[in-house]
C-alpha cells in the first residue's frame, strides 16, 4: 500500500491527492474530466489559526466548495452562512462567491467533516471515518478554540466521535448547546444551511441567526 493510500501521519489538512476513499477519488477524477477548471481536491479549512470558533460542515458541494476551493463558497449554503457571519462580526470584506474575493474570517474557522465532494452530496460512514484524523488534527491545531458550531447531524456526530464522546448524551437538534465533557469545548449545533432546508422551511434565516447570536454572546463574555 502506498503512503498516499494510508498516510503514516496526518496534519490539519488533507493532501490534495488524498487517496483514502476510493469512491471519492473516482468521483474527484470524474469531476476533473467534466469540470477541469474546478478545484477538484480536498478542500482546506478557511480562517485564522487563532480562532475561538470552529464551524464544521458536512462536505464540499459539487459546484460550491469543490469548484472554488474554499468551504461553503459558491453555493446557496455559503450565501446564508457568510451573510450570517458578517452580521455577527465574524468576517471582514465582501463575500463574492470566489476564493479570491478578499473575504477574511475573524475569530472563526470553517472546515468540513469530509474534505472531498461526495456523490449526491452524501458521504458514507467509511468516508467520515477515514477523514476523521484530519478533524482531530484541525481541532488540536487551534490553541484558542472554545466553541464548535456543527452544521447538520453528520457534522454534529462527527465532532462527538472525534472528541471520543458518546452520542447519546449529546443529541442533535437545532440551536442545542452542550459542554463537551472535560474537553473545555462548547458545541452549539444548527440545522444545515442547505437550500433544501431553507426551501422546506426547516431552517429560516432567523433561526440560523439565533445560533450565531448565541455564540457571539458567549464569546463576548469571555
Amino acid at each position: 500500500m502506498s503512503k498516499e493510500s494510508h498516510p503514516e501521519t496526518y496534519g490539519p489538512e488533507a493532501p490534495l491527492d488524498c487517496a483514502l476513499c476510493p469512491r471519492l477519488v473516482t468521483f474527484r477524477e470524474d469531476n476533473a474530466a467534466a469540470f477541469p477548471d474546478f478545484f477538484n481536491a480536498p478542500v482546506p479549512s478557511f480562517g485564522p489559526d487563532d480562532a475561538r470558533l470552529l464551524i464544521v460542515g458536512m462536505a464540499p458541494g459539487l459546484k460550491g466548495a469543490n469548484q472554488t476551493g474554499r468551504p461553503f463558497t459558491g453555493d446557496y449554503a455559503g450565501d446564508l452562512l457568510y451573510a450570517t457571519l458578517d452580521e455577527f462580526g465574524f468576517s471582514t470584506g465582501t463575500y463574492d462567491k470566489r476564493h479570491d474575493d478578499g473575504l477574511e474570517l475573524v475569530d472563526c474557522m470553517i472546515t468540513n467533516a469530509v474534505r472531498c465532494v461526495p456523490p449526491q452530496n452524501k458521504p458514507i460512514g467509511a468516508e467520515v471515518n477515514a477523514c476523521r484524523p484530519y478533524l482531530v488534527e484541525r481541532i488540536a491545531a487551534l490553541p484558542h478554540l472554545t466553541h464548535i458550531c456543527a452544521l447538520g447531524s453528520l457534522a454534529h456526530n462527527a465532532v462527538l466521535t472525534t472528541l471520543g464522546l458518546r452520542k447519546a448524551p449529546y443529541k442533535f437538534g437545532h440551536n442545542t448547546r452542550y459542554e463537551l465533557g472535560d474537553t473545555g469545548l462548547v458545541m452549539i449545533s444548527s440545522y444545515h444551511c442547505s437550500r433544501y432546508n431553507t426551501n422546506t422551511g426547516r431552517l429560516t434565516a432567523e433561526m440560523f441567526a439565533d445560533v450565531f447570536r448565541a455564540i457571539r454572546m458567549e464569546l463576548d463574555q469571555n
